[in-house]
């Protein structure tokens, strides 16, 4: 039996949360907008309900949450959706780095055709970006920073906290891909200062296809973002068409999980990282960790195994285990890590790079199998 070990692409769902939903689809059958009877009642207290429920999580109010398709939907409304608001104020400049999600990337490379100025922060071989390389890039005209919490690749915990601090005190918007930390980091996400949010359901056990836009208000005042869709107004217009219910309803169930449990999962992946480094360390192959490891979460370790290619011991490993090289959004290119590049690994290390990655649904006894397994094929290669 092969162990799934690439949970920072997709985690399986939570079968508390499946079942949840399955009643729910069964028995809130409305439409949570109708207002003339019961059914449409019935659904929007669901709706509600997992409103508060993704608002506890956050430390956020319940009036701040949108409900989105998804991360990148999210991405796409919290940029774009500030395109009126720059061309009024003349605030055209957007300042991200250069490892984030496509969905951040792409979004602000469209901008820039548009006539905003955008620069793309290179970093370090630890992964890392630098705080002052963001912050010394603030200008009279600058709208928007936008910095990814952990990196989906590495693992790599970005210095969010103190760019956030400092961006409050400019009055500049700053906005946090928490796609990778949500439910996860949870100390630590609430006491970062940002104005709008993002994650998507799926990355801490919830159901794919619905996610999380965070617009939080500041005196009485939510940001200036406008919806980048037409139709309704569903999420106060901000993202309109039809609810789905049952989706909202598993995302907001996987987030009340999340916040009751994270400290023991904290405990259990803290355990299986530190098993998977015994491992490595006992296999006799030599290896090398991308990204700092004091910055990086418990759940990630992008590691090099050297001299042999990750696309053939992927190959070579499927009945045993389920891996990446890079993020699931750009993985049918075959094309060496971005990521990984703009960090300035050497080729060849990247050639031999994988992303392990696990969470709460990992049994630690199955990850470290999958991982001798891996290891076993790695050292029959490499002979």
């Amino acid at each position: 039996m092969s162990t799934y070990l690439d949970y920072n692409a997709s985690a399986p769902i939570d079968l508390r949360v499946l079942n949840y939903m399955i009643d729910v689809y069964k028995n809130s059958i409305g439409n949570a907008d109708s207002r003339t009877h019961n059914f449409g009642e019935k659904a929007r207290s669901v709706v509600e309900t997992a409103r508060n429920q993704v608002a506890t999580l956050l430390g956020v109010m319940p009036d701040e949450i949108f409900f989105t398709s998804g991360a990148t939907e999210s991405n796409n409304i919290a940029i774009r959706g500030l395109e009126d608001y720059a061309n009024s104020t003349g605030k055209k400049h957007i300042i991200t780095t250069a490892i984030e999600h496509k969905s951040i990337l792409e979004t602000v490379k469209y901008l820039s055709g548009k006539g905003f100025d955008v620069e793309f922060v290179k970093l370090g071989i630890n992964g890392r970006v630098n705080s002052e390389e963001i912050l010394n890039r603030v200008r009279e005209d600058t709208l928007l920073v936008s910095v990814m919490h952990v990196n989906n690749e590495t693992g790599i915990i970005q210095p969010v906290k103190e760019i956030g601090d400092s961006l409050e005190q400019k009055g500049i918007l700053f906005h946090l891909d928490a796609t990778q930390s949500c439910g996860k980091l949870v100390e630590e996400l609430r006491e970062i200062k940002y104005n709008m949010l993002s994650f998507s359901a799926h990355k801490l056990m919830g159901p794919q296809g619905v996610g999380v836009l965070v617009l939080r208000k500041k005196r009485y005042k939510l940001p200036p973002v406008k919806n980048i869709i037409y139709g309704g107004q569903q999420e106060h217009g901000i993202r309109p068409g039809t609810i789905p219910v049952a989706l909202v309803a598993g995302c907001g169930l996987a987030c009340e999980i999340a916040n009751n449990e994270y400290k023991d999962n904290f405990k259990k992946a803290s355990e299986i990282k530190k098993a998977v480094i015994q491992e490595l360390d006992a296999s006799g192959l030599e290896y090398s960790i991308n990204g700092d490891p004091e910055f990086c979460v418990n759940t990630t370790i992008n590691v090099s195994l050297k001299g042999i290619s990750s696309e053939a011991l992927m190959i070579s490993t499927k009945q045993f285990c389920g891996v990446s090289n890079g993020s699931a959004c750009t993985s049918k290119s075959y094309s060496p890590s971005y990521v990984l590049v703009a960090m300035g690994i050497d080729k060849n290390i990247i050639e031999s790079s994988l992303r392990i990655s696990w969470g709460a649904g990992t049994k630690k006894e199955e990850a470290i199998e999958g991982i001798k397994q891996l290891l076993s094929v790695a050292k029959q290669i490499s002979s």
